[in-house]
């Protein structure tokens, strides 16, 4: 799809210029909304870890949800979690095998099935034209972040988010920590002003390694790349969009979801070299300029045995903000000060998810399900797409080592996922090597 620089200012808007996602209408007599009075069936694509635990968020969030149709490119991975399910959720899971879709267009048959809201939970690369799907079928819609590997999917997001909108779908994104009640709390008083006006932001993502699925004998070269998909950069956009891309959106919340001027840096590969780890980096290091001279310090890595880091700091003319999401810790210092105070205190890296902050990802689901029984779509299109932007644009500076302008990124026409792919296909993209690699 070409997309110019016009283009860019008239239609995509997205923040730099505008708001491109209008506000939802009056629902009509005949809408998507009008036959979700009763039982709501769910339909889950994408049956891994993240996959799974949405699905269980969902049946959570409303006494009258079922789960009724499922969809993954493996159907070992699909029948492990319809297991955990069944388990877990014997009334409430009702999908019989004619509902369990597997292959690389399961998800076309789960969406064409009667199902009322989709979880959309497969590898990022795949989200673009499973949302677009989702959208034309009239579904509504969780969908896990990221939302797009490259900008031309990027674009085809922002398209059928504007699409959904219109449509009074429900879109809700993946990004959990803008359902969490305490940093909700916290971002508010920033907004406010109650630091002042923002001079500077350090912003944090320093994890371990993460997991690797050995490679069986019977498997073809794209399933396996598939099936470890964090390590391949056209599958997960790299770890700057797929995990990182967290810390960035606490980044954009506070800045009033602005859009950076520009965005600096490096990055590389260091300790991840072995082949298995694809050709992604195991770190980022950039600076995002925004309009009126506030800049933000941005490192993120992926290298076992370092120190963690997962958190964001900002600095205003009246004060101090700080948001750690290992140690629960939320505070406001300077001539405003203000703490939060029944935070759960978390001890190691992933604790987390082991504690009351999980509330968030229920409140996510919580939150989609009443807006389908309440008739008040919600639509988080404008700002989720806006952070993937940032993200996308500092994957482009870390990858070539150039100063990147949000404009450039998102009119950027390299095509990371080549669609339409089979297991059958051969494809990788060369390591990127800053000072040498150029945008296309």
């Amino acid at each position: 799809m070409e997309f110019s620089r016009r283009d860019f200012i008239k239609t995509a808007g997205v923040a730099a210029v505008g708001t491109f996602i209008p506000k939802s209408p009056a629902v009509a007599s005949g809408s998507v909304w009008t036959s979700n009075s009763n039982t709501l069936k769910v339909g889950l694509i994408g049956c891994g870890g993240r996959g799974t635990g949405a699905a269980e968020e969902a049946l959570n969030a409303d006494p009258n949800v079922i789960l009724t149709a499922m969809a993954d490119a493996f159907g070992d991975q699909l029948e492990e979690s319809y297991g955990k399910l069944k388990g877990k959720y014997a009334q409430k899971v009702q999908v019989s095998g004619g509902s369990k879709f597997t292959g690389l267009d399961a998800y076309r048959k789960l969406i064409d099935s009667d199902v009322d809201v989709v979880l959309l939970a497969a590898p990022p690369a795949f989200r673009p034209a499973h949302l677009e799907y989702a959208v034309n079928a009239g579904k509504h819609i969780f969908c896990e972040k990221p939302f797009s590997v490259d900008a031309p999917g990027l674009r085809r997001v922002i398209i059928a988010a504007r699409k959904a909108a219109e449509k009074n779908i429900s879109l809700v994104s993946g990004f959990c920590w803008r359902y969490h009640l305490p940093k909700r709390e916290t971002f508010t008083r920033i907004l406010d002003g109650q630091i002042g006006e923002i001079l500077t932001a350090e912003v944090t993502y320093n994890t371990g390694e993460l997991w690797h699925k050995e490679r069986l004998s019977d498997w073809s070269d794209m399933q396996y790349k598939v099936r470890n998909w964090l390590y391949y950069n056209w599958l997960s956009g790299d770890h700057i969009i797929e995990q990182a891309i967290h810390s960035l959106d606490m980044l954009q919340w506070g800045m009033g979801d602005m859009t950076p001027v520009r965005v600096g840096g490096t990055g590389g590969r260091q300790k991840r070299t072995d082949p298995k780890y694809g050709n992604v980096f195991d770190h980022f290091a950039l600076t995002y300029e925004y309009a009126g001279g506030a800049k933000a310090y941005f490192y993120c890595r992926q290298q076992a045995g370092t120190a963690p880091s997962y958190a964001v700091e900002f600095t205003g003319t009246d004060g101090k903000c700080i948001v750690d999401c290992r140690t629960g810790l939320h505070e406001i210092k300077g001539k405003n000060p203000w703490k939060y105070s029944d935070e759960t205190k978390f001890t190691d890296e992933n604790a987390y998810k082991k504690s009351e902050a999980r509330s968030m990802y229920q409140q996510e689901h919580d939150e989609l399900f009443a807006s389908v029984r309440n008739s008040r779509p919600i639509n988080d299109g404008e700002w989720m797409t806006r952070t993937n932007l940032v993200a996308l644009a500092g994957r482009m500076a870390g990858y070539t080592g150039q100063t990147v302008s949000c404009e450039q990124a998102l009119c950027d026409t390299e095509t990371y996922f080549p669609e339409p792919v089979s297991w059958d296909t051969k494809y990788d993209i060369p390591i990127a090597i800053p000072g040498i690699t150029r945008f296309k």
